[in-house]
């Protein structure tokens, strides 16, 4: 395009951000939760996860040994959705099914060795991740929004 012609016109995310949407709180989470996705899932890929897949790692690293149908709840995930994490992290030798021994029609989910190492990097990655979707806020900031999606997030 010659440079007479080229449009001057502020990108259409520019001029967006003036939308009635920003003062929407609903949005701006949506917005907010789209963006951390994004971030997360290419500071993952490295470790061949994303963030789906790296909250159940997470949380099969830790010692209260979840159920899928608890993964599935606590992820606000569909129980199918859930078993192909579980699956897939299972075939890479990540996590393992054990029976649950206060309920024998249930398995609970736990990370295997591997899972662990690869939940230690993937972690590192993952906070890097987010301190640069956060970089325009202050460590104050940063800890009062954390707690104020606690909120949201685990009400009563």
């Amino acid at each position: 395009m010659p440079a007479s012609t080229k449009s001057t016109a502020v990108p259409a995310s520019g001029r967006l951000e003036q939308s009635v949407l920003t003062e929407d709180a609903s949005f701006l989470l949506a917005r907010a939760n789209a963006l951390a996705l994004a971030a997360g899932n290419e500071a993952l890929a490295e470790h061949g996860l994303k963030v789906r897949s790296y909250a159940v790692l997470a949380l099969a690293v830790e010692e209260t040994r979840p159920s899928q149908r608890e993964l599935a709840e606590f992820l606000r995930l569909d129980p199918s959705q859930v078993v192909s994490l579980v699956d897939d992290l299972q075939r890479r030798g990540l996590v393992a099914r054990e029976p649950d021994p206060t309920d024998r029609r249930a398995n609970v989910v736990v990370a295997t060795e591997a899972g662990r190492a690869l939940h230690e990097r993937a972690r590192e990655a993952a906070q890097s991740a987010q301190r640069r979707l956060h970089a325009a806020l202050s460590a104050a900031q940063s800890e009062q929004l954390a707690e104020l999606l606690r909120l949201l997030a685990f009400p009563g």
